[in-house]
């Protein structure tokens, strides 16, 4: 990987973590460039291989599919997992199962250094209470900028030297391992995503009996030459037919009747 394929990759992991208000603030940021899936696409394109990196991004997406971020809390970094993990397995020659073996690990350690930048960061708000207390507007937007710099440099900074400087050496690890442990990489890589589907569906299924639904998708792009756009269109329809007849099932509920108390102390 050359030096500019790392900053290129590193500034878009910048552009793609939490709290960038750049790329139209968490939008643009945080759920679109900061996604697995399309940083996949992204570091194919810098890397000359396209096909490989939507490959790996989706493999990579489909292990974070479930994850959610309440109140801004992460239980796991998906930038480090899709802006380094994905670049380092290929630009070493690994695969889509590679890059998701790796951004397990790496998604702990961000989670570490996302913590360590908002431990930083809690300074900024004190500088701009300060200033509106003078009234002074330009040291207000100052200290909104001045917020930015310690997130670019850490996030943007660390993909840039861990993606330039750590390619050798997953390379080597990746050559030099053995095939037992290479093919561990493969099947885990491979079970990993199906438990980001399994976090989706515990939290998406309200009712038990929902499951049943799923299971008839799987039977029927498992039994059928149906395509998965085809079996989403299908799946709207169903589901539009069910909220359709529960909202007709549903009697309306009278509003309950108060009795008049009258009050027997009343008299003049």
């Amino acid at each position: 990987m050359t030096f500019l394929q790392a900053l290129l990759i590193g500034i878009f992991a910048y552009l793609g973590s939490k709290r960038t208000p750049w790329f139209f603030g968490v939008t643009g940021g945080w759920n679109m460039i900061g996604r697995p899936l399309v940083a996949g696409l992204i570091v194919g394109v810098i890397l000359g291989d396209v096909r490989g990196g939507v490959i790996a991004g989706a493999m990579v997406q489909a292990l974070f599919i479930g994850q959610i971020t309440p109140g801004g809390a992460m239980p796991a970094d998906v930038n480090w997992a899709a802006y380094i993990g994905i670049p380092l397995a290929l630009a070493a020659g690994g695969t889509g199962e590679q890059a998701v073996a790796l951004s397990v690990p790496l998604s702990m350690l961000g989670l570490g250094l996302f913590n360590f930048i908002m431990t930083i960061n809690a300074y900024f708000p004190h500088m701009g209470d300060l200033a509106a207390e003078k009234g002074d507007g330009a040291g207000i937007h100052r200290a909104t900028y001045l917020a930015a710099v310690p997130s670019f440099i850490l996030r943007g900074g660390s993909a840039l030297l861990i993606c330039y400087l750590g390619t050798p050496l997953a390379e080597f690890l990746i050559n030099s391992m053995p095939q037992g442990i290479l093919h561990f990489f493969e099947v885990a890589g491979k079970m990993l995503p199906a438990i980001g589907f399994a976090m989706l569906l515990k939290q998406s299924l309200s009712k038990k009996w929902m499951l049943v639904l799923f299971l008839m998708g799987w039977i029927l792009i498992g039994s059928t030459n149906m395509s998965v756009t085809a079996l989403a269109v299908f799946a709207t329809a169903i589901a539009f037919i069910f909220v359709m007849a529960q909202g007709g099932t549903q009697a309306a509920v009278p509003a309950p009747v108060q009795s008049a108390e009258e009050d027997g102390c009343y008299e003049e």
